[in-house]
């Protein structure tokens, strides 16, 4: 059956950075690699999309203590996890869907999500990358690292099975559900262009996963 987002993620609390360190494929390379692709220095200010518990800030709060973190993420149990882990950072944290969370505009250094927006289409992202680049400084960057389809036809395959399993289970019409629906790297990059992001390049790739780092 399918859950719905943040209630999934909060049920596996207990597990889930052991879930994602030891059973996703260089999990423990690219968590603190996308850490190092972020800006450092005095006061920066980094937006997290789909924080989770902070896996890649481990890295970088010892690479850049006085960084200031403003992290998005739909599962409460997930934030306070972070927020207790890193209790004496400069976090603050909002319980919300990025899609709906103002992110003001010329505000932050860079922006971060990792192994979080692979839920959702092109048509989804587009409004939210155009709405991410508006909050980033002149030339801030969007560092994304995620799970990508290996085809066209997984991409197409996956979002059908969604679409179906939907229907079955007669789900409720603008909540978010658990299922990997992930695109491709081609069309996440398309995806960040015509949001209008002046350059996409690829920064590094372990097995389905891929580190992408977009240029206002």
């Amino acid at each position: 059956m399918l859950e719905e987002m943040g209630s999934f993620f909060d049920a596996r609390l207990e597990g889930y950075e052991r879930h994602q360190l030891d059973t996703i494929e260089a999990a423990r390379e690219f968590y603190p690699f996308t850490a190092r692709c972020l800006p450092q220095g005095a006061g920066v200010r980094i937006l997290d999309l789909g924080c989770g518990t902070g896996l890649e800030l481990e890295e970088y709060f010892r690479l850049c203590p006085s960084a200031r973190v403003t992290g998005v993420d739909l599962a409460p149990g997930m934030l306070r996890a972070l927020r207790e882990k890193f209790s004496k950072q400069a976090l603050e944290l909002i319980c919300g869907s990025y899609f709906d969370v103002p992110f003001g505009e010329n505000t932050f250094d860079a922006a971060v999500s990792v192994e979080s927006l692979h839920h959702f289409t092109q048509a989804e992202k587009i409004p939210l990358y155009r709405r991410l680049r508006a909050a980033l400084l002149p030339g801030g960057c969007f560092v994304l690292t995620d799970y990508f389809a290996r085809s066209d036809e997984e991409e197409r395959g996956l979002r059908e099975q969604l679409l179906r399993l939907r229907h079955e289970q007669r789900t409720e019409d603008g909540k978010f559900y658990h299922f990997d629906t992930p695109l491709t790297v081609r069309h996440e990059a398309e995806a960040l262009r015509t949001a209008g992001f002046s350059a996409v390049e690829v920064l590094g790739s372990w097995g389905q996963t891929s580190a992408l780092r977009a240029v206002k």
